[in-house]
């Protein structure tokens, strides 16, 4: 299963805690042809993987299910502000 470091535990928290944000916010990681897309969402669609780790929440389509369940999220932030995120292979 998809786990998270510290730093991608905050910055989704930071991306779902908005005010009127349901408490089923969490980031959604869906594959695309060219990779993964990642978006916030509400609440999760139908058939998502739940990834819930310090009080973080992800969502894992089945196609990122598949291909992120023996990986790392990591996230940060860049020089220019852009927000980046990076997968890591699980030790």
């Amino acid at each position: 299963m998809l786990t998270l470091t510290e730093n991608a535990c905050t910055i989704v928290k930071q991306m779902t805690d908005i005010p009127d944000a349901p408490d089923t916010a969490g980031l959604r990681i869906t594959q695309v042809d060219t990779g993964f897309a990642v978006t916030a969402t509400a609440q999760p669609e139908a058939g998502d993987e739940v990834v819930v780790q310090n009080g973080a929440t992800v969502y894992l389509d089945a196609g990122a299910a598949d291909q992120l369940g023996e990986m790392t999220l990591d996230a940060g932030v860049d020089d220019q502000g852009a927000l980046q995120f990076g997968l890591l292979a699980q030790a």
